[in-house]
């Protein structure tokens, strides 16, 4: 980044000439608003609201319970699977979309824990990284406790994790999760490498793919990966709590055992037996009947995605996080900021993330001016780059918006202390 780059008429310029332009208009947001959170929540796609108004109005409260057949419904999780699959390189008919990301890891881990005590009975160590996302943390516990008899988990740092596991990869572990951007610091694992590494050592590897899938390209099948999971309302746009998806290698796919054996997943569930019968394939990753509505949705979002080249998504995305990073390094230096995302592409997701001791109130500040990012502790300002609602200009306000409030201590206005239940 040249000192050329570093001001406002430069960034309008790089916005006219995005190739990405155009997307922007796929997204409804509000005036004057500039949006860095959909890491954690994406935007409002055009049309989501009317496709949930027909879903409403017309499929359901017209075609009542024929809609099942007529409309779709019924073929949703696999539909969406496949959209999903294209984006993550899954190939076909190897993802569905349903449940939550928790209970598709549940899911997932239960399965690869039961093929791997058939193979190799004693190895009962689950390992994730110490700064995974806590949920999916917990929910390994909860498993590990349920098993007893010798299960455990054990948390690695991600430094273990780049270095390919030399401490920490021995004859007891089963099963290695691990999540491919680092939702705190916005750290990205080379999936290849890692993956590579944790067969080497015998174990199976799952990656949570919550924060890169719709940000970066990825290659599960190439990567040899034996699954994944993620959800759709971060980059992917689904909406607030919309489903999640799941993801199993062709050659596991017909040993993974259902722990959630609903019947959807059964092979025919419209004859009612009393026993159940795995399906063939994707559909016996599937458990209850699923959220028509919200999958209709997500649908919006992940359409959007298939007239996207993931490429230039990714180059973008680059480009804005590394203008983010040299604006904060030349217009914020005398203040007390850390940045903790990698400068390195090969190590960066989708987002830039600093520190400052004042973090909390200092976003809270932010958001009081339209500018819309998040906080997690310890300290840290997250600031999620969505390349198709996102501008180079945006970037540059932001900053710009940091250094006055920063310079004039806006942040410490008691108003900007005070936090919600949700930060």
């Amino acid at each position: 980044m040249t000192i050329a780059d570093l001001d406002r008429t430069a960034c309008e310029l790089r916005d006219r000439n995005d190739p990405l332009r155009s997307y922007r208009d796929e997204f409804i947001l509000p005036p004057e608003t500039i949006y860095l959170d959909g890491n954690s929540l994406g935007a409002r796609t055009k049309g989501a609201a009317e496709r949930a108004h027909e879903v409403i109005a017309d499929e359901w409260g017209t075609g009542l319970i024929r809609s099942w057949n007529a409309a779709g419904w019924f073929d949703l999780p696999a539909k969406l699977g496949d959209k999903v699959s294209k984006i993550v390189g899954g190939g076909s008919g190897s993802t569905v979309v349903t449940d939550s990301t928790s209970i598709n890891l549940f899911k997932a881990a239960s399965a690869a824990l039961k093929m791997q005590a058939a193979d190799s009975p004693d190895r009962r160590v689950i390992l994730t990284q110490r700064e995974n996302f806590p949920s999916d943390i917990y929910m390994l516990q909860g498993l590990a406790e349920q098993l007893g008899d010798g299960y455990e988990v054990r948390l690695v740092d991600d430094a273990e994790v780049t270095a390919g596991f030399p401490q920490t990869m021995t004859d007891e572990v089963a099963l290695v999760v691990l999540t491919h951007v680092n939702y705190r610091t916005g750290r990205l694992f080379d999936m290849s490498s890692t993956t590579s590494a944790i067969h080497a050592g015998g174990a199976m590897a799952i990656w949570d793919l919550c924060h890169s899938a719709g940000a970066l390209e990825i290659d599960l099948a190439g990567s040899g990966a034996d699954m994944a999971i993620g959800c759709t309302y971060k980059f992917l746009n689904g909406g607030p709590g919309s489903p999640a998806f799941i993801w199993v290698s062709e050659a596991l796919q017909n040993r993974f055992t259902q722990p959630l054996s609903g019947w959807w997943g059964h092979a025919k569930p419209f004859e009612m037996s009393p026993d159940y019968a795995p399906a063939d394939g994707i559909r016996r990753y599937l458990t209850g009947t699923q959220g028509v509505i919200s999958m209709s949705v997500a649908e919006v979002g992940l359409d959007v995605y298939g007239r996207v080249d993931m490429a230039a998504v990714r180059a973008k995305s680059l480009q804005l996080s590394d203008l983010f990073i040299s604006l904060v390094e030349n217009r914020l230096a005398e203040h007390p900021i850390e940045i903790v995302t990698p400068r390195e592409h090969a190590h960066r997701g989708s987002q830039v993330s600093i520190t400052h001791p004042e973090g909390f109130a200092i976003m809270s500040a932010l958001i009081e001016r339209g500018i819309i990012g998040d906080y997690r502790e310890p300290a840290v300002l997250r600031f999620g780059l969505t390349p198709l609602y996102l501008g180079f200009t945006d970037v540059w306000d932001t900053v710009e918006a940091l250094r006055d409030i920063l310079d004039n201590r806006i942040w410490d206005a008691p108003a900007h202390k005070v936090r919600g239940a949700v930060t």
